[in-house]
């Protein structure tokens, strides 16, 4: 993985040999790297360092690492949680992503797996720090605020570009009306969801998505983007 510069990365266990593993390899990765060892210390530190990515561990004494997961979802405006634990039942992993963890890791693991899942949430979730990331037919580049279909630029207006932007970093997940209003619009957005579907309906003509294949709606449930 190639190296970025800024990228902040929190990891948060109780174990202090885990900590030091991995503080010294992402650091060697040229990661910027703050650690807590206990939930509370890392939800304070957390508002003051604002991290691109947590490296969460679920077993610890006091506050576990999925109430740590909810606050800081509640807390940070964008933040790529990866859970991390000795787990590997099933519905542990539905609880960490229930509760907004972005990933999930079960130790034991290579260090090289959870590289790789790092580079993963950053391309999914802050796009602007690698300029142009491709989707399938879509290139986004955030620096410039200019997305490519079929290697062709689209022709959209500010509020146009993020909220194709979300629908395809996040492609394969059905995103809420609500969801994407909190998202899109920002939490003090005061109109209607129903602006929404004008906003859709407008890049679908732009897309030539006459037949809603690329932009899917689910009834009552909100839109999901399938790339080929």
């Amino acid at each position: 993985m190639k190296n970025i510069k800024g990228v902040k990365i929190m990891l948060v266990d109780d174990e202090a040999h885990i900590t030091q593993f991995l503080e010294l390899g992402l650091v060697n990765e040229g990661f910027d790297i703050r650690t807590a060892a206990d939930g509370m210390t890392a939800v304070n530190l957390a508002v003051e360092y604002q991290p691109h990515v947590v490296i969460l561990d679920v077993m610890m004494p006091g506050m576990d690492g999925w109430e740590v997961c909810r606050l800081l979802k509640k807390t940070l405006h964008n933040v790529a949680i990866i859970m991390l634990t000795a787990k590997d039942e099933v519905e542990d992993r539905v609880k960490g992503l229930t509760t907004g963890a972005d990933d999930y890791v079960v130790k034991p693991f290579s260090f090289e797996e959870l590289l790789a899942r790092i580079g993963a949430r950053l391309r999914n979730q802050f796009p602007a720090l690698f300029g142009e990331v491709s989707f399938g037919p879509f290139k986004l580049d955030d620096r410039r605020k200019e997305i490519q279909y079929n290697q062709a630029v689209l022709e959209l207006s500010p509020t146009e570009y993020e909220l194709l932007k979300y629908l395809v970093i996040n492609h394969g997940i059905v995103l809420s009306k609500s969801k994407i209003l909190e998202q899109v619009w920002g939490y003090d957005f005061g109109g209607e969801e129903n602006i929404v579907e004008v906003y859709i309906r407008s890049l679908r003509e732009k897309l030539n998505d006459r037949e809603h294949r690329l932009i899917r709606t689910l009834r009552g449930a909100g839109y999901r983007v399938d790339l080929p």
